[in-house]
């Protein structure tokens, strides 16, 4: 579940292993070029650390922060 703080969505994902991991950055990656909207994020091993906010905006939570973690939870559920 995304949670507000510090001015941006948080999320953070546990997977399998390393691999599952980065396999889950990849298809985050295209997805965000895809909507030109790119996330802060951080990966150790098997935990994958997502921060959205804007930066055009001031770095504040906005409707395309939303609609990125809406696809993100999306492909979570694939």
């Amino acid at each position: 579940m995304w949670q507000e703080k510090d001015n941006a969505l948080h999320q953070s994902f546990t997977f399998k292993d390393f691999s599952e991991a980065f396999a889950f950055m990849t298809r985050v990656a295209l997805l965000a070029e895809k909507m030109n909207h790119h996330p802060n994020w951080s990966n150790v091993w098997n935990k994958v650390e997502i921060m959205l906010n804007t930066h055009d905006a001031g770095d504040t939570i906005t409707d395309k922060d939303r609609q990125l973690a809406k696809a993100i939870d999306e492909l979570v559920k694939a």
